[in-house]
């Protein structure tokens, strides 16, 4: 796989079995808990695509792959 851009990167937060974003991506509401499963995080970080929608806008964010601070997408998520 080539080189994801820093700019297709977004940080998230594990608490417990609950992943958060501190901002979402795409209408910069705060402290977004995801409906993404624990299962789903795993699939990411073994590089495989998980299909995320956002609670608070219900935008599909389509991650790529992730590790213990970042999930990269298919697409820009800064400017």
């Amino acid at each position: 796989m080539d080189v994801l851009p820093f700019s297709h990167t977004w940080p998230y937060d594990v608490q417990g079995k609950d992943i958060y974003f501190e901002s979402c991506p795409f209408c910069g509401t705060d402290h977004v808990l995801t409906h993404m499963k624990m299962r789903d995080l795993k699939l990411a970080k073994e590089h495989r695509k998980v299909n995320l929608v956002m609670p608070c806008c219900h935008e599909v964010m389509t991650i790529l792959e992730a590790d213990n601070d970042y999930m990269w997408a298919n697409r820009p998520l800064r400017r």
